[in-house]
């Protein structure tokens, strides 16, 4: 069992770099490219094979990274959430991980269905589900440059 911790890093680095890798890819390529490929009419190749595989490996990484990141903090899971004394980067780093998880599913996943017409939309809704899910997936991004700094930080910077 000595090495369930080092598969848990593993698989937690591995699912981040997915998650952050997409997230990245949304936000400065996709979202330029679609803008683009509206204007002359061949967005329908992004929005209906593209996207939504991207979405699917996006949220699922999303949940693996948090999972395996529990699974490290093992016992000490309660101690960071709670910034306890020795574990408050590693909890800064867990609570950004946790709202940029809750992001994904509760804010950007349900209005990517509506956009992407996976559920039933009328064109307003639509729209205002494609500014929400901007917002979410640029709150993400802002949050994961200080999230990886701290995940990074329990280890490798003294207080």
């Amino acid at each position: 069992m000595d090495m369930l911790p080092g598969i848990y890093r593993w698989i937690h680095i591995m699912a981040g770099v997915m998650w952050i890798g997409l997230l990245y890819y949304f936000n400065f390529v996709q979202v330029a490219a679609l803008k683009a490929a509206q204007a002359d009419s061949t967005a329908a190749g992004i929005t209906k094979h593209v996207a939504p595989r991207a979405l699917f490996y996006f949220r699922w990484a999303a949940l693996v990274t948090w999972l395996a990141g529990a699974a490290l903090l093992g016992s000490n899971f309660v101690a960071a959430f709670a910034f306890h004394a020795g574990f408050q980067k590693i909890g800064i780093g867990a609570w950004l991980g946790t709202i940029m998880l809750l992001n994904v599913w509760g804010v950007i996943w349900p209005n990517q269905k509506k956009i992407l017409g996976l559920v039933q939309a009328t064109d307003e809704q639509k729209n205002k589900a494609r500014r929400v899910a901007f917002l979410a997936s640029r709150t993400n991004t802002a949050l994961s440059i200080p999230m990886l700094f701290f995940m990074v930080a329990q280890t490798h910077i003294p207080m």
